[in-house]
């Protein structure tokens, strides 16, 4: 009785125990070897372990937090291990969340109908309670076992083990709470730190950058830039050995403006070819490297780096080229001989990542410098373009004149030649009634002249008259028509004129241009389109018109259609030109209005017409054209002005 009092006395010392511990413990193993060392002076302990379910991951995934055995060794705590359950007891325990009791016979028995069961050695008794929390959920198991024949568990130290095993399921919840919380704060705290520092250098490397630009808007190169190159990198990374070079693609070779090292005080060679030694082992692969002492000396060993230049006794080694786009400017290397300082592929990283935005900035100074060249360049090209332009003005002003007197020329030519006509019609009938009136003289005298002779006589010198009277209106008619379209086109001037009856003065005019071949000209314009304007810009633009569709419309002997119209809009005149001839296509249409050009070059075409038509629209009548035309549809100007033209 009195044993049983003092063992009664020792559990619940021991329960006093577990709740302290939990209390003012933070560690979970330090609570459980707590445990295991009360547990040992009420029972024997020597093998006891306790597994908890790891609550992030699948369910059946433990960590053994606490592992005390004689035979088998200890897995590790952080170690996550997949029990199934029906082939490990404590999986057993854990999924059926209740207590569990096995002799080395009932393993065996086990083992044998299934052979993985139990990856443990196997114990003369094996007892295992399940950890459970307040909503009576599996926490994990708290096993002991013998291996002793001489030590069992009886009913009572079973009925005490799971006692205990409640008190430490109690335990463990505000442990694992603690120790979750502990561990949330002080990744948190990780967390934190490091986006503090990646804020820092973010920040650092933002300062960087900007000083970068701003010194590349600034600085025109040379060694202050340089060093404060040097300056800016060495904020970022330890940079005490510091290299520029710079590749020049025009001779294949490799300079070094800047070079700062502890060993050499001067670079090994300012200049070299390309192909040798570090600077060119980057460039040719183009991305950025990072090397120890092994892997440098491996390449110089190897010879896949060639003729390595300079001190190759390093510690840490790396450079990044700088490439902008597939253009690469040179290379910048920082290295370190002190084995305390080496470098990591973040410090690679910010390397690489400033060498860019080096690149960059060196493209902007060299464009900066092009810029500067090509405006100097270009204020003296603009110059001797402004006085060529000048005189190309001039003479391209004279050549217009000079267009405008041989249209006016030919204008004169042509009347003349059709003038020529009705006047050798005149002269030919008046030598024709001056020889009648000398035979009717003669017969008058010699007294043959009867009343039939008189009569036809009479007859011969009415009819002389008409065809006299006739050709001498016409030609009358030709000079009147022509004497206004000449004194229009040779004068400034505004004047009223009638639309419809000028164009048919015109078209007068023009008569020796049309006459002899087949093309139709149809005017249909309003009569009462009295205009106050240039009448001259209207002779020539419509004689250029019809000129142009005889020379480039149409071909030698084909027939054609020429259309002209005019109707009122407002106080604006709607005039349109057009004929069926063979048009032309886009290309043409699109340089038809340029001065000098003309598809009928060494053929009669000077390349103006179209020109002028288009300055004494657009000026002297102070209207617009526009123009539509395809092969084979002809062309057709539409053409608007103000009836009233202000100077």
């Amino acid at each position: 009785m009195e044993s049983r009092l003092t063992r009664l006395e020792a559990v619940q010392t021991m329960l006093l125990e577990i709740g302290q511990k939990s209390s003012s413990c933070t560690d979970i193993s330090e609570f459980l070897q707590a445990v295991h060392a009360a547990l040992g002076r009420i029972m024997y302990a020597a093998n006891f372990f306790v597994a908890l379910s790891d609550r992030d991951g699948p369910v059946n995934q433990v960590r053994f937090v606490y592992f005390v055995d004689e035979v088998d060794d200890p897995p590790s705590r952080d170690a996550l291990f997949e029990l199934v359950e029906g082939e490990s007891p404590t999986a057993t325990v854990i999924a059926t969340r209740e207590r569990m009791v096995m002799t080395a016979a009932e393993h065996l028995s086990r083992r044998e109908a299934n052979a993985g069961f139990g990856i443990g050695t196997i114990a003369e008794h094996w007892m295992g309670c399940p950890l459970l929390d307040q909503n009576h959920q599996a926490l994990g198991a708290i096993v002991i076992q013998s291996y002793d024949k001489q030590h069992t568990f009886s009913e009572e130290d079973q009925a005490l083990f799971a006692l205990i095993a409640n008190h430490v399921s109690s335990a463990l919840q505000g442990l694992q709470s603690m120790d979750r919380l502990e561990r949330a704060v002080q990744e948190r705290t990780a967390q934190l730190s490091h986006e503090v520092a990646e804020r820092r250098r973010a920040e650092a490397i933002q300062r960087a950058l900007y000083e970068l630009a701003n010194l590349s808007a600034t600085a025109t190169g040379g060694s202050r830039l340089n060093l404060r190159l040097h300056q800016i990198i060495s904020e970022l990374v330890p940079a005490q050995n510091f290299l520029m070079a710079l590749y020049h693609a025009d001779t294949k070779e490799i300079s070094i403006p800047y070079f700062v090292d502890q060993k050499d005080e001067h670079a090994p060679v300012k200049r070299f070819d390309y192909g040798v030694g570090m600077s060119s082992y980057i460039l040719q692969r183009k991305q950025a490297m990072l090397l120890d002492r092994a892997g440098f000396q491996a390449l110089v060993d190897s010879g896949e780096m060639e003729h390595p230049l300079g001190n190759t006794d390093i510690a840490s080694w790396m450079g990044a080229p700088m490439l902008l786009g597939d253009v690469a400017y040179g290379v910048i290397i920082v290295q370190s001989y002190d084995e305390t300082v080496t470098y990591t592929q973040a410090d690679l990283d910010i390397l690489a990542f400033m060498a860019s935005h080096v690149a960059v900035a060196i493209a902007r100074m060299q464009a900066d410098r092009e810029i500067r060249r090509a405006k100097e360049a270009l204020e003296e090209q603009n110059a001797a373009l402004e006085n060529a332009l000048t005189s190309l003005k001039d003479a391209q002003g004279e050549l217009v004149r000079q267009e405008k007197l041989a249209s006016l020329g030919r204008l004169v030519a042509g009347v003349a030649h059709e003038i020529n006509t009705p006047l050798g019609i005149c002269v030919t009938a008046t030598s024709h009634l001056v020889e009648e009136l000398k035979l009717t003289r003669e017969d008058m005298a010699n007294g043959t002249l009867d009343e039939d002779g008189l009569n036809q006589f009479f007859d011969i010198i009415a009819q002389s008259l008409r065809i006299m009277t006739t050709n001498t209106q016409r030609a009358a008619a030709l000079v009147r028509s022509f004497k206004q379209v000449a004194v229009d086109q040779s004068s400034d001037d505004i004047r009223s004129f009638n639309l419809r009856k000028y164009l048919d003065e015109v078209l007068l005019s023009l008569q020796p241009k049309l006459k002899g071949k087949p093309i139709a000209v149809e005017i249909d314009c309003d009569e009462h389109i009295n205009m106050a304007s240039f009448p001259g810009a209207v002779s020539q633009i419509v004689t250029n018109m019809v000129v142009n569709s005889l020379v480039h419309g149409f071909e030698e002997g084909q027939s054609g259609k020429i259309k002209i119209s005019g109707k009122v809009d407002g106080d604006f005149v709607d005039f349109q030109f057009s004929d069926d001839g063979v048009g032309m296509d886009s290309a043409t249409l699109a340089q038809l209005f340029d001065p000098f050009f003309t598809t009928k070059r060494g053929s009669g075409g000077s390349g103006l017409g179209a020109h002028i038509l288009y300055n004494l629209v657009t000026g002297a009548l102070g209207g617009t054209v526009k123009v539509v035309s395809a092969p084979g549809m002809g062309l057709h100007y539409k053409l608007r002005f103000p009836k009233v033209k202000r100077k």
